[in-house]
């Protein structure tokens, strides 16, 4: 978007060509011809043959604009695709609650690292593996920032979200230096210089607020070329016979198609033409609110590389039987993200004979893709992905026109989901990783005592006071934070820290951070 340079005129262009569900600007509208009423009889024709002429109800009552935007939305429906839609969506309705269990299996050991469990010998050569190919130019990174911070109080994307660190750094600013840290460490290991192209998911609300944050910070220090912004598409909202819901009297009611969306916005909005044209081989997507992710992780994608996977994830070991996180595992063959809904509890306690969860591999929204998998799913397999339903309270026109927002549930959304094309992958490995060194996410208010910003500083906190203690330092106290500069997982601290004993509040800090807290 923003780094394409365009002028204002061209970007809103650009905006409604990337954008599944968003309004055209007024200007636009405004230049074109009135419809007339065969525009109307031909579209009432096509939307009959699909059972969706209601949508057109309220057409005597619009004007000129709003028949245009009404028309738009119609347009941007697929409306061949429409009953495919919810035919399937219904038959995934119809499946919602069965368990699992008779058809599960765990992941073999061949197919699963632990990090924990690994020699260290066997992790520097994946490192350097990894490090290599980011030198190369090889590697991107997919980010799903959709989101607003809702949930937080916060209303603007999360990535912008400050949990409360000493630096005062965002979400995004954290994640652009590892990025950074990390271009200078495969330089430095390989003597090449390579760049790590950042792809950023947003949404049809998050575009233009994540776009001028990025501009406004000048791309933190990342070449404005190498960081894409592209829009998550939308699904329309269907009452439960498979009509389509008016949000207004010309607008359609729709919603986000879920983090699974990514491989058709990815296919649709040149992201995978333009990962050819980069020469990028390898991607790693990631959700914006887990602090302490390891961006374009070295060690997961030299792993991946060497294992020659076409689809990998990373995985937490479950806390206990019943956390309410789901699980990878192999279902009639096949390898997927298995609900904890979907497990019963004998299931989910069943243990192996060293001890451990036999289903224990935790999702974490923490993937690696090769380039060649992805342009398959893009061209094959992204139809058929999985539909995922829930029953909503959908906001509706009545037929006096009149909106109004239901009591009880009325209609569904439909979402796709990002793990569900690991069952069309050839080559599928994981890679445990400790949860206290990997993940830790951002959810809710501090009110609800987990997930929340003080549990995100503080993992945070921990883990950098351990980086230092590892490195020969002393830590008193728990505030511990570096910067991304200074370190990406650990490494070269032991020359500021060793034989040295820091008091908390500790801060240690690269000449490129700005004083401190002034961001």
């Amino acid at each position: 978007m923003g780094r394409h340079n365009y002028n204002s005129h061209q970007q809103t262009n650009v905006r409604r060509h990337r954008n599944a569900g968003g309004a055209t600007s007024k200007s636009t509208i405004a230049t074109k011809p009135s419809l007339s009423m065969t525009d109307y009889l031909t579209l009432h024709s096509r939307l009959a043959q699909v059972g969706q002429e209601h949508l057109l109800k309220f057409w005597p009552e619009l004007t000129n604009d709003e028949r245009i935007q009404l028309v738009q939305d119609i347009e941007e429906l697929n409306l061949d695709e429409i009953k495919k839609y919810f035919d399937r969506a219904t038959v995934s309705m119809n499946e919602n609650g069965i368990k699992l269990d008779d058809r599960l299996q765990p992941l073999p050991e061949g197919k699963l690292i632990s990090i924990a469990r690994s020699p260290e010998e066997k992790l520097s050569a994946y490192r350097d593996e990894g490090l290599r190919q980011i030198s190369q130019g090889h590697v991107a990174v997919l980010l799903m920032a959709g989101g607003q911070g809702t949930r937080l109080g916060f209303d603007h994307p999360k990535g912008m979200y400050d949990v409360g660190l000493q630096s005062k750094k965002t979400l995004f600013r954290i994640q652009a230096e590892r990025i950074l840290r990390l271009e200078e460490l495969a330089h430095h290991a390989t003597g090449q210089r390579g760049y790590i192209t950042w792809y950023i998911m947003t949404s049809e609300h998050t575009v233009q607020p994540t776009e001028d944050y990025f501009v406004a910070h000048n791309y933190f220090g990342l070449k404005a070329e190498n960081v894409l912004l592209f829009e998550q598409g939308s699904l329309p909202c269907f009452e439960y016979d498979g009509r389509i819901i008016l949000d207004e009297k010309h607008r359609v009611a729709r919603a986000p198609d879920g983090n699974g969306g990514i491989y058709r916005a990815m296919k649709r909005q040149g992201i995978l033409d333009d990962m050819q044209k980069r020469g990028v081989l390898y991607l790693h997507a990631h959700s914006v609110d887990n602090i302490l992710i390891k961006v374009a992780d070295p060690v997961f994608i030299g792993y991946c590389v060497q294992e020659k996977a076409d689809c990998a994830a990373k995985v937490v070991e479950k806390a206990s039987p019943n956390e309410a996180v789901g699980v990878v595992a192999i279902v009639d063959g096949k390898y997927q993200v298995v609900e904890y809904s979907e497990i019963s509890a004998k299931t989910a306690e069943m243990r192996n004979s060293d001890g451990r969860l036999t289903f224990s591999a935790g999702n974490i929204c923490n993937h690696f893709f090769s380039a060649n998998f992805l342009q398959k799913i893009g061209n094959t397999f992204e139809q058929e992905l999985k539909l995922h339903v829930a029953k909503k309270k959908i906001p509706f026109v009545d037929n006096a026109g009149k909106r109004l927002t239901p009591e009880k549930p009325n209609g569904i959304k439909i979402e796709k989901f990002v793990f569900d094309v690991f069952e069309f992958a050839q080559k599928f490995v994981a890679m445990e990783v400790p949860r206290d060194e990997e993940f830790s996410a951002l959810k809710n208010a501090d009110n609800a005592g987990k997930d929340c910003p003080s549990t995100a500083r503080q993992d945070l906190h921990r883990l950098h006071k351990k980086y230092i203690e590892s490195a020969g330092g002393i830590v008193h106290g728990d505030i511990c934070e570096i910067s991304p500069f200074v370190t990406y997982a650990g490494e070269n601290l032991a020359s500021q820290v060793e034989g040295k004993s820091f008091s908390s509040p500790v801060y240690l800090r690269d000449t490129r951070d700005p004083p401190h807290g002034h961001l």
